[in-house]
C-alpha cells in the first residue's frame, strides 16, 4: 500500500503586525523597527493607515501583492500591550493565529539580518510575550529584525541595554536600515505569494549592508 505524503499546508499572512511604542520620543528608536517596517509596507503597498478604536492601533487593510487581502497593524498600546490589539483584530475577524505575521526588533542579531519564523518563544521580547499570552500559543509567524547588541555588550548592565534599544540609529546605520526593510518588504510579499516556509530561504540567507544600493 502506498503511503500518501501530505503536503504541508501553506502559512499565508492575512495580518502583519509591526511592534513598537506610541509617542514622538520612541520615533526612529532600534525598538520601534517594527513600527518602521510596518509604515515601509504601508507605503510600498499603498494601504493607508489610520487611527482604529477598536483594534486600539492604527489599522489599514487592502490588496496584497500576489492577489490576496492583506491587513496591517500597528497597535498603540505600548509595546507590552501589544497582544491585546492584535487579539482584537483576530477575534473580530475570525483569523487564525497563524495567520498572524509579528515584526519585531531583536538584539541578538546583528544589524542587517533578519529572521523569518514559523513560531517560537518571545526570547525576552514584551511584546511577543504579550502576543503569545493573547493569541493562546506561539504557533504564528514572525519576522525579526536585527538592531545589534550594544557596543560593550559585556560589560552593559539593564540601563546601557535599555539605552541601546530605546536608543536612534547613526546616520550610516540609517542608510543600513532603509536597505534592510526594503529587503524586508522582499520577503514578506514573497511569504504572500509562496507561503512562509518558503520565503523563509531568502530571508535567513541574506545580511543587508550598505554597499547593495
Amino acid at each position: 500500500m502506498t503511503e500518501v505524503v501530505t503536503q504541508p499546508a501553506l502559512v499565508i499572512p492575512q495580518l502583519i503586525v509591526g511592534l513598537g511604542n506610541p509617542e514622538a520620543k520612541y520615533d526612529q528608536t532600534r525598538h520601534n523597527i517594527g513600527f518602521a517596517a510596518l509604515e515601509t509596507l504601508s507605503r510600498s503597498w499603498r494601504i493607508s493607515l489610520a487611527e482604529n478604536r477598536k483594534f486600539q492601533g492604527e489599522y489599514g487593510e487592502g490588496m496584497a501583492p500576489g492577489g490576496g487581502k492583506i491587513r496591517l497593524l500597528k497597535p498603540l498600546t505600548y509595546m507590552n500591550r501589544s497582544g491585546q490589539a492584535i487579539q482584537a483584530v483576530t477575534s473580530w475577524y475570525k483569523m487564525p493565529p497563524e495567520s498572524v505575521l509579528i515584526i519585531y526588533d531583536d538584539m541578538d542579531l546583528p544589524l542587517g539580518k533578519t529572521r523569518l519564523r514559523l513560531s517560537g518563544s518571545a526570547g525576552g521580547h514584551n511584546g511577543m510575550k504579550s502576543a503569545i499570552a493573547h493569541l493562546s500559543t506561539q504557533n504564528f509567524p514572525r519576522l525579526r529584525i536585527g538592531i545589534g547588541k550594544p557596543k560593550d555588550a559585556a560589560n552593559n548592565d539593564d540601563s546601557g541595554t535599555i539605552s541601546h534599544v530605546l536608543g536612534r540609529f547613526s546616520a550610516a546605520e540609517n542608510q543600513q536600515m532603509s536597505l534592510v526593510l526594503q529587503f524586508v518588504v522582499e520577503c514578506l510579499e514573497l511569504s504572500l505569494k509562496q507561503g512562509v516556509e518558503k520565503a523563509m530561504n531568502v530571508c535567513n540567507s541574506r545580511t543587508i549592508n550598505n554597499s547593495e544600493s
